[in-house]
């Protein structure tokens, strides 16, 4: 009953404040201008490269806000948490999770990074991004209380940090039944490691990035994403390199926390034609799948009952290792085929868990930037934020299956931002045969009140441009090479040298034009291409 009053008077007071906001014009766009104030991820990130890799630690300062926000530790013990870190995939295994827990009946939070157009993409609730007059709502609450509470002019969090803050009371007052968190950098000194119990973890594919963060080694690496390992915590991981796992083994052990690494997609029995994805043909999201799998169903037999236990790959969760006692579990399931339809605990009458569902929402799960295809009616696009070598890897793979029988012009928009090697990448995605290959800042080149890029900041993106068309010259002169001011630029003078050659397409000679490099490079494209995400294009 209690708690039934508290979510009404929450009710009233949004409601109330929502007026009340309209009057004052606190709205969202005033929201957003006063976001972009605080301090990017990307000047974050310089910040911390230049002095201690140890300086973005403070995590105390998380709880600090958090509590003047008006949310207490104790509050935020109660949300049930999957927690999400990793080098590659944490935004698709995260999404995986989100749709088989909603098909289940369940009422989701997901935050994740970066948004792709608007900042709102960042909080969903059940599988939809928060409304721009909600996100003003609970950005203007959170933002006054901290604004009054500050000690001194830049007592406030920075970007990243606040919208975490901002996150855990969107959750809490939403009344969700699992906020599914990804890590935004690391794991170890992320500001959403306040999370003190979570339901469940998982560590998905670890790579070199962020390396002036977090170490130059996969074991450094590996090293802090485990950082999100907490005491009587089930963690899942996807198949590592060995010495990365020996790591997260080392770290189970520390953290007295029990590891499993997930069984292959093909693992499971799936049924002819069950999966109709065709994102899930790539290795890499399939290993997301077996990931997010792991992570729903278990987090769903800990809402029936915390008794059971769902054990995979016993030679690696050796209990000599975990201080696991098998025995001491009952109902313990050895792999996921024995959850089917049928099985249903009858002692707490809880819903099953389908396989079934789980089949179809992995099937309808739609995660845009990561291994997109956009069909239009002269182009057709093809959009992967890879931005780490394995990733940039499986993307080429992708792309060249994607177009094995297609005979028309190949187009490359590409751009990498940060102090990544740029001519490993292009090494790799010279194996393509491009006709021409464009440069381009991270601009769409349209009006966007969320992503409001500095005139600085674009400057000194157009002279990496620069400084990659001419790294790809010097080893590729014949190929045609074009250095944009913004994508909106690209895409039209793609769509004008069609226009002249007025040439009917048929499908094997349509236009087949690959976006990658950086996520927010493939964001200013679908801000043009299909900004509601309707998952089709009129170019």
């Amino acid at each position: 009953m209690n708690s039934q009053i508290f979510t009404l008077l929450q009710k009233i007071s949004k409601n109330m404040h929502i007026r009340h906001c309209a009057c004052i014009k606190e709205n969202y766009k005033d929201a957003i201008k006063k976001l972009n104030d605080l301090q990017s991820n990307s000047n974050y990130l310089e910040i911390v490269a230049n002095n201690s890799k140890m300086n973005f630690a403070k995590l105390e300062d998380t709880e600090k806000y958090l509590i003047r926000s008006g949310i207490n530790l104790d509050q935020l013990n109660n949300l049930s948490i999957i927690h999400v870190a990793g080098t590659k995939g944490k935004g698709s295994v995260c999404a995986f999770v989100e749709a088989i827990l909603q098909i289940h009946g369940f009422r989701t939070g997901f935050f994740s990074s970066p948004h792709l157009i608007t900042v709102r993409e960042r909080l969903r609730i059940n599988g939809s991004p928060i409304n721009e007059t909600d996100f003003a709502y609970y950005f203007w609450k959170v933002y006054n209380k901290l604004d009054n509470a500050k000690e001194f002019e830049s007592d406030i969090p920075m970007y990243f940090k606040f919208l975490t803050v901002l996150m855990f009371n969107v959750f809490l007052y939403e009344n969700i039944d699992v906020a599914i968190i990804e890590v935004g950098i690391g794991g170890e000194y992320d500001c959403t490691n306040i999370v003190k119990n979570p339901v469940c973890v998982g560590i998905t594919s670890l790579g070199l990035d962020h390396t002036s963060l977090l170490g130059n080694t996969i074991e450094e690496i590996a090293y802090q994403k485990s950082g999100i390992f907490k005491p009587n915590t089930i963690a899942f991981t996807v198949p590592q390199k060995k010495e990365a796992l020996e790591i997260l083994k080392e770290r189970a052990i520390e953290r007295q926390c029990t590891l499993h690494v997930v069984p292959s997609f093909q693992y499971y029995e799936w049924e002819n034609d069950q999966l109709n994805n065709k994102t899930l043909y790539s290795q890499i999201q399939q290993q997301n799948a077996s990931l997010a799998i792991q992570l729903a169903v278990y987090w769903m037999q800990s809402q029936i009952n915390p008794n059971y236990f769902l054990t995979i790959n016993n030679d690696i969760c050796n209990k000599k290792y975990y201080n696991f006692q098998e025995n001491n579990i009952e109902g313990s399931i050895k792999n996921i085929n024995d959850v089917k339809e049928e099985m249903i605990n009858k002692k707490t009458n809880a819903k099953y868990i389908s396989f079934k569902k789980i089949a179809t929402a992995l099937s309808m799960c739609i995660w845009p930037g990561r291994q997109q295809i956009l069909r239009g009616t002269l182009f057709d696009f093809y959009l992967d934020g890879a931005h780490t070598l394995e990733s940039m890897d499986c993307c080429i793979s992708w792309f060249n299956n994607q177009i094995e029988n297609n005979n028309g012009k190949r187009y490359l928009i590409f751009n990498m931002t940060g102090k990544r090697d740029v001519s490993l990448f292009m090494n790799l995605l010279k194996t393509i045969k491009f006709h021409k290959i464009y440069f381009v800042p991270n601009v769409a080149g349209i009006p966007d009140i969320d992503n409001l890029t500095t005139a600085e900041v674009i400057d000194e993106q157009k002279l990496k441009c620069q400084k990659h068309c001419e790294m790809w010259g010097e080893q590729s002169p014949h190929v045609v090479k074009i250095v944009a001011n913004n994508v909106m630029e690209v895409l039209n003078d793609i769509r004008m040298e069609h226009i002249h050659n007025d040439e009917t397409i048929i499908w094997k000679d349509k236009t087949q034009v690959l976006i990658t490099g950086s996520l927010h490079l493939v964001g200013a494209t679908l801000a043009i291409l299909d900004p509601n995400f309707t998952m089709t294009t009129k170019f």
